[in-house]
C-alpha cells in the first residue's frame, strides 16, 4: 500500500488505542487460565491475531465479539504438538515458544517476514543445557520438552521477551524456579509488565533482588474480566504532532509512557541525551521529533538493529530523503540540526510499522508519499484514518483503493 500525506495542520484529539504489549500478555494469561476470561479493549491488530491463532493452537478456545475477546483457557502441559503460525510477531514467538515446551509434543513455531531473522540464541542455549529439541531452519523452529523446573540463567541486556516467556511457563511446573539475569539488565518496564498482567490473574512471581526472579510452581492463572490499558507506544506518534490523546493511565508501567519527557527535553535542549535501552520502540517517533525540533542525540540504540527492521539504519536512510544527515553509532544516534525538505522520492516504510508512522509524522509538515504503509496493520491498523480525523489529507494509490 503506498499512501500520500499532504501537508497541514493535525487538529483535535483523539483516543489511546489499546496497548499491544498488554493485549498479549492478558490474552497469553487467558489462555492458560483455568476456566473463561474476557478481555475487552483489544485491538486486532496483526501481532494480536497472531497471537490468538497460536492460542488456539495450543488448545485455548476464543471468540471475538467486538473489541473483547472471550477465552476458555487450556492446560498447556497436555498439548499435543502442532504448527504456531507467528506471523511477524516477536511477540508471540518468544512468549509462546517457553510454554510449548511443557509437554512432550513436538511444536513447529513459523514466522513471516523479517520474523524468522531474529534472535532467538536465548532459547537455544536454554535447550540445549537441558537436552531439549531446538531446531531452526530458514522460516521456523521446532521446539520439544519437557521444560523441567529450576535455576535459568540470562542474559539481561536482550530481548525482555525471552524473560517474559519463561515467566509465563515457569509458574505451570510442579517445582520452584528461578530466573537469574547477567547485568546490565535492560527493559525492566517491559517485565514490569508481565509480572503485573499475570499478577491480575492471581500468580506470583518475584524479585529476589536486582538481577533475580523466584518463580514458585504449581500455579495457574485464573479466569478474569479484565480490559487492555492505552497504547503509550503508538499515542507518541500523535503526541510528536501535539495532539492531545486521552485514555493513557500516567502511572502505568509502561515504559514508552517516558516519550512525553523526551519529547519535553528535545524542544528544551538537553546535555542529558535520551537513553533508549529500556523503550527501544520509541527510537524512530523520537528520530523523527528531534528532526522536527532542532537535533538530538540518543544513547542505548543498539538494539534497534534487530527489530522487523534495522530501526535506526532506516530512520537514518529515510530521514536523508528529508535532507538530515544523521549520525549513526553501534550504540548511538544522534539527529543533527538541520531545515527539511520534502522528500524528491518516495519514502520507504521498510516492513516496519513504527518507520511508517514515524515517517507520516514528518510528511504532515513536508508533504510526502510513503511506499509499504500496510506495516501499520502489525501494531496501528486504524493509524491513517486516524489522522484523517485530524484534517491530515491522506491520498491512497489507486491499486489500493
Amino acid at each position: 500500500m503506498t499512501v500520500t500525506i499532504s501537508p497541514g495542520t493535525p487538529r483535535g484529539c483523539i483516543v489511546a488505542p489499546p496497548s499491544k504489549s498488554m493485549a498479549h500478555r492478558l490474552l497469553l494469561c487467558a489462555g492458560l487460565a483455568e476456566g473463561e476470561s474476557r478481555i475487552g479493549g483489544v485491538a486486532l491488530s496483526e501481532d494480536v491475531a497472531a497471537t490468538l491463532d497460536c492460542l488456539k493452537v495450543i488448545g485455548a478456545d476464543w471468540t471475538l465479539d467486538g473489541d473483547t475477546v472471550t477465552i476458555r483457557g487450556t492446560d498447556v502441559r497436555g498439548f499435543r504438538g502442532g504448527v504456531l503460525p507467528c506471523r511477524e510477531s516477536g511477540s508471540t514467538l518468544r512468549f509462546c515458544l517457553p510454554l510449548c515446551l511443557l509437554s512432550g509434543a513436538c511444536a513447529e513455531l513459523t514466522g513471516e517476514g523479517r520474523l524468522p531473522e531474529r534472535p532467538l540464541t536465548v532459547y537455544e542455549v536454554v535447550c540445549r543445557e537441558r537436552a531439549l529439541l531446538f531446531a531452526r531452519d530458514g522460516k521456523a523452529v521446532r521446539v520439544r520438552g519437557p521444560l523441567p523446573p529450576g535455576d535459568y540463567v540470562l542474559p539481561g541486556d536482550v530481548s525482555s521477551q525471552f524473560v517474559s516467556g519463561l515467566l509465563f511457563a515457569l509458574p505451570l511446573l510442579d517445582g520452584d524456579s528461578t530466573i537469574t539475569l547477567i547485568p546490565p539488565v535492560e527493559s525492566r518496564s517491559y517485565l514490569a509488565l508481565t509480572v503485573d498482567a499475570l499478577r491480575q490473574f492471581g500468580v506470583t512471581v518475584e524479585w529476589d533482588n536486582d538481577t533475580r526472579f523466584h518463580v514458585p510452581g504449581g500455579q495457574r492463572p485464573g479466569a478474569r474480566k479484565l480490559n487492555v490499558e492505552g497504547d503509550w507506544s503508538n499515542a507518541a506518534f500523535f503526541r510528536a504532532m501535539e495532539i492531545p490523546v486521552t485514555g493513557l493511565d500516567p502511572e502505568s508501567r509502561q515504559g514508552d509512557r517516558v516519550c512525553e519527557e523526551y519529547f519535553t527535553a528535545l524542544r528544551n535542549g538537553t546535555d542529558e541525551p535520551p537513553d533508549l535501552s529500556d523503550c527501544p520502540d520509541l527510537g524512530p517517533v523520537l528520530f523523527a521529533y528531534a528532526a522536527l525540533h532542532g537535533g538530538g542525540r540518543f544513547t542505548g540504540t543498539a538494539r534497534l538493529r534487530i527489530k522487523e527492521s534495522d530501526r535506526a539504519a532506516a530512520m537514518a536512510a529515510e530521514l536523508a530523503r528529508f535532507g538530515v544527515q544523521t549520525i549513526l553509532e553501534e550504540n548511538a544516534f544522534t539527529v543533527p540540526p538541520s531545515p527539511l525538505h520534502a522528500p524528491a522520492e518516495a519514502l520507504d516504510g521498510h516492513n516496519d510499522h513504527r518507520i511508517v508512522m514515524a515517517l507520516a509524522v514528518l510528511c504532515t509538515k513536508t508533504g510526502g508519499t510513503i511506499r509499504g504503509a500496510e506495516a501499520v496493520r502489525k501494531s496501528f491498523p486504524d493509524f491513517f484514518e486516524r489522522l484523517r480525523s485530524l484534517g491530515i489529507e491522506v491520498r491512497y494509490d489507486a491499486m489500493d483503493q
